[in-house]
């Protein structure tokens, strides 16, 4: 994927994204003498051991040990691929890409920019409107009684659509927006069988739709009339930078908080949402309506792996948190469930007893086969064989999906306990449902690559690595004399080699360059891990001999050994001996030859 991109374009939109300002907008960074630190974003951390470096312009964590350059972070903070992060690199820098400049790419680039430029200004008009225009008061007094404040308007940056059928479409006009893209951004409609347009949204407010990295690219609006033959909400249609499926409602602002916390409240509508997060709880999403997708689950997955879902206590919101298990035991997300009591929502709830309170609740959240199994027992008849089989086989379906038999034997107890049948029996009933339908096909690769991964280089194999990587003096001398066969850990031989072929050829453009040449996170940890702790150039020099000539006579006693194991083998031929006494001599010699010093040490 990274062919698609010229290696000087890589490096131009390196050199344009400073890795602390970059780092910086996703996380908070503190100095810490030439570098900057933080509590990991890739695993669960009290102290923080995750190191940027500006010199070098890596990042390396001396905790989960995960490493690499801007386009690195991104791409796995993002869980995007290399070239979507080089594109959004790009984007940030105001960069062309070359695969975009064939002219159907030049034609989808500047409709997506012209689309999120028009979402931007609209998103200004009405919030001006609901500011300020005489029709925006029914916006106004409705948010009072709400009980939203100035700061959460600002904040979510709510607004008003006019109760008119034109006010989008003649203020398109004025900005000279030709109405077909006004009509792709989803704010107007046009009329059947003819050339007129109407706005889509009207007498309305306007809750701003972002993305992750916070531009608007849809908008949700609630009618504020008692009308119940108009839709209570009208969204935004799916466009080329709007897909419903894969976006949540103030992820933008909330992601921050959910790592922080370790969980992720998903909640119903924006209104809940404002007031979770103006409450103090701010690790709150919500999909558009309670449409809830795998999409949306591999989302909150590169954050946390746990979500508390709190819905409306009424049915329709109890019936949603139902739905949304397979979704998130796609992503294998952890799931709990808030039971909001009657008649409350999270935004009610808050008001009445308190963020507080609300939190209690949250922190108390049942595991989700919990509520589960209570909301079944509540809505059949376990008076009847019907009523106590129907619970019996849903929960043997919701269980069967884990894939998990532990689960399965835990909540056939406690299925049985509820219905005062033996445990054994409700076991019978669930294996009738099949096998687990969650097998780990890919563990064998896993396990294998989480071994590699484990086996760390030796001291000098690593102090070599940190020396070729922190200076530039002496390579030459490592060209004339080292051999690569010296070095016994796989991943540090590759890039030492991938290190002097650079300088043989005149390639070489430093370390985040370097990091970029390697696909592995094995070799990407490894380099990052050896440049994150910077040393005097002058000690690393000194050593660089000895360590060579450490390194050489290793290789000379694993030599030794094999040949020592091959003398023991029975049947060893007269030629063959002599072969195995020569080389013997042979590594006995080169270990007493010291190695040509530099002429500058």
């Amino acid at each position: 994927m990274a062919g698609l991109i010229a290696p000087a374009t890589r490096e131009q939109i390196r050199s344009a994204s400073d890795i602390v300002d970059v780092i910086g907008a996703y996380l908070p960074l503190k100095r810490a003498g030439a570098n900057f630190v933080t509590l990991c974003p890739f695993h669960k951390e009290k102290s923080p051991s995750f190191n940027v470096n500006p010199h070098k312009q890596i990042f390396h964590c001396f905790g989960c040990h995960k490493g690499g350059d801007v386009f690195t972070f991104v791409k796995e903070y993002e869980n995007i691929t290399f070239v979507e992060a080089v594109r959004r690199l790009a984007d940030r820098a105001h960069i062309p890409l070359e695969f975009d400049n064939t002219p159907g790419q030049q034609q989808a680039r500047y409709l997506k920019e012209t689309l999120l430029e028009i979402h931007e200004q609209v998103t200004q008009r009405w919030q001006n409107a609901l500011a300020n225009d005489a029709a925006g008061q029914v916006a106004r007094d409705y948010l009072q009684k709400r009980g939203l404040s100035d700061e959460a308007l600002k904040l979510f940056r709510l607004g008003y659509a006019p109760e008119v059928w034109d006010d989008t479409v003649n203020w398109a006009k004025s900005r000279n927006y030709e109405p077909k893209i006004v009509e792709q951004a989803g704010l107007i409609l046009r009329k059947e069988a003819s050339d007129h347009y109407y706005d889509r949204f009207r007498g309305r407010l306007i809750f701003p739709i972002c993305d992750e990295q916070g531009r608007v690219i849809g908008f949700s609006g609630r009618i504020l009339s008692g009308d119940e033959k108009v839709a209570k909400y009208v969204n935004s249609p799916e466009t080329p930078i709007f897909t419903k499926g894969r976006v949540f409602y103030g992820l933008d602002k909330s992601k921050r908080a959910i790592l922080d916390t370790g969980f992720a409240i998903v909640c119903e509508g924006q209104i809940d949402l404002i007031a979770c997060y103006m409450a103090g709880v701010k690790n709150v999403v919500a999909p558009q309506g309670t449409a809830f997708t795998p999409e949306h689950a591999r989302i909150l997955k590169r954050y946390v792996d746990e979500v508390v879902l709190c819905f409306d206590s009424d049915t329709a919101g109890q019936t949603a948190a139902v739905r949304i298990l397979d979704s998130l035991l796609v992503s294998d997300l952890a799931v709990r469930v808030a039971s909001m009591p009657s008649p409350h929502d999270p935004d009610s709830y808050i008001k009445a007893f308190g963020s507080p309170a609300f939190e209690k609740v949250i922190a108390d959240a049942q595991g989700f086969f919990d509520f589960y199994l209570d909301r079944l027992c509540s809505t059949q008849d376990l008076g009847s064989d019907k009523g106590r089989g129907a619970v019996v086989k849903a929960m043997g379906e919701a269980l069967l999906k884990t894939g998990n038999a532990v689960l399965a034997d835990t909540y056939a107890q406690r299925t049985a306990q509820r219905l005062a049948v033996s445990a054994e029996s409700v076991r019978a009933e669930f294996k009738k449902g099949g096998r687990p339908q969650r097998v780990e096909e890919e563990m064998p690769e896993a396990a294998a690559s989480a071994g590699e991964n484990e086996t760390r280089p030796s001291e000098r194999e690593f102090w070599l690595l940190r020396f070729l990587l922190l200076s530039d003096d002496h390579v030459d001398w490592m060209v004339r004399h080292f051999d690569l066969r010296w070095i016994e850990h796989a991943v540090v031989r590759e890039i030492i080699s991938a290190r002097l072929s650079a300088f043989e050829t005149g390639t070489w453009q430093g370390v985040p360059a370097l990091v970029d040449q390697f696909e592995a996170d094995s070799a990407r940890n490894l380099i990052t891990q050896a440049v994150a702790e910077d040393h005097s150039k002058e000690n690393l020099e000194k050593k660089l001999t000895s360590t060579v000539q450490e390194l050489r006579n290793d290789f000379c006693d694993r030599q030794l050994s094999e040949l020592t194991r091959r003398l023991g083998q029975l049947g060893v031929s007269e030629e063959d001996l002599r072969e195995i006494v020569s080389q013997q001599t042979y590594l006995r010699q080169t270990k007493r030859r010291p190695i040509e010093p530099m002429a500058d040490a």
